[in-house]
């Protein structure tokens, strides 16, 4: 019997044992590997799987709020992930977009209806309200709700409670928690439309290594990544001197944005390949792939074989660290949704086990709890 199997055949009586929410979380160092040998094909790279509590805990609070992310934390989480963009005083805010009508209630205040405006991000036409048009003061009256209602009604018990917080704010809550909770809490950063925020005249890099500096964890050691699904500014991060791990995040389709600026034909595509993944490992320590590219879905609605996108990464001395992973039927595999309704939960524990076992070195999740248990119960089982 495979260790899948044996795995999943206790993962019921486990869930029941052990409520996800009570589980005890593993300690474990939120730092970044070294560059070993490469590993045995399926077998991840990092001596530490890392568990990434994407925007926070979000399954259970509105996303990039100081609840969120402090759940995370107290769920397990070895990493919590802030996505930053900028006030238009240069402030570094955590929110998915800077267009922000479906994750604050910005749209229900008559004194920003003004702001309502079109622009055109990466390329793209969008309408709303952005914060690169509010001071940090302004943007500080508006409250985070919950940008997914439909899936997550429960959330929306939360809406209204909690500000927009400053990275500079995310970054003490991390040194809070590590105190408090006894094990390093990091910060996987993601930089949202560099090119675009280049192009008004508030660059993301030099606020973002002047806040990394001033919380004292801008070393090679210190718990941080940093991510994006451009490349240039990641570049521009390394030759700037920037010390902390980066990772490229790739996707199942298009094209980085600064490459399609630059009039650069390449696509995601050719950045997943052996080649394109050697030339990744120059300017950064790992890449954070769509999870559909380490294990495609087949048309019967189970999972696949595996890709050689992990193997492959690993070769070049890259981690692998794949999103997203949620717990709700909507965002499974059909072959493991359970219940009529999608927002009910499915079989997210055997998803888990099957990236474990295609040796993927963490994972991104909006339930940190469950990733926690996932990783133990692999672990448990590992040779």
């Amino acid at each position: 019997m495979s260790r899948a199997r044996r795995l999943r055949a206790t993962v019921a009586a486990v869930a029941v044992a052990v409520p996800l929410s009570l589980a005890v979380p593993a300690a474990v160092p939120a730092t970044a590997a070294p560059r070993p040998p490469a590993p045995e094909p399926g077998t991840a790279l990092a001596d530490d799987l890392l568990v990434v509590g994407h925007r926070g805990a979000s399954g259970y609070r509105p996303e990039h709020t100081l609840a969120s992310y402090e759940l995370a934390a107290r769920m397990g989480a070895d990493y919590i992930e802030p996505d930053v963009v900028s006030t238009e005083d240069g402030v570094l805010v955590a929110r998915h977009e800077n267009e922000i009508s479906g994750t604050t209630d910005v749209a229900s205040r008559p004194e920003f209806a003004s702001r309502r405006t079109t622009k055109v991000i990466d390329g793209a036409p969008l309408t709303g309200w952005f914060t690169e048009d509010f001071t940090l003061a302004e943007l500080r009256t508006l409250r985070a709700v919950e940008r997914l209602p439909e899936v997550r009604e429960e959330n929306t018990l939360y809406d209204g409670l909690y500000q927009v917080p400053t990275l500079d704010e995310v970054l003490e809550l991390r040194a809070r928690l590590t105190k408090e909770l006894r094990r390093e809490i990091g910060v996987y950063v993601e930089t949202k439309h560099p090119t675009y925020f280049d192009g008004i005249g508030l660059s993301l890099e030099e606020p973002l290594m002047t806040d990394l500096r001033e919380a004292r964890v801008h070393k090679h050691t210190s718990p941080v990544f940093i991510q994006s699904f451009e490349t240039a500014n990641l570049r521009e991060l390394g030759e700037k001197g920037v010390r902390v791990p980066l990772v490229q995040l790739l996707s199942g389709s298009g094209q980085p944005y600064d490459f399609t600026a630059a009039g650069d034909p390449r696509t995601y595509a050719d950045l997943t390949t052996a080649e394109g993944l050697q030339e990744i490992a120059g300017y950064a320590e790992g890449v954070g792939p769509e999870k559909n590219q380490v294990i495609p879905r087949e048309a019967d609605g189970t999972l696949g074989t595996s890709t050689t996108l992990v193997d492959d990464a690993h070769r070049a001395g890259l981690l692998v660290h794949p999103y997203t992973f949620r717990n709700e039927n909507v965002f499974l595999p059909p072959a493991l949704r359970d219940g009529a309704e999608a927002d009910d939960y499915g079989r997210a524990l055997e998803e888990h086990l099957t990236f474990w076992e295609a040796g993927i070195d963490g994972m991104f999740t909006d339930n940190p709890d469950t990733g926690v248990v996932s990783r133990d119960l692999f672990e448990t089982d590992a040779p």
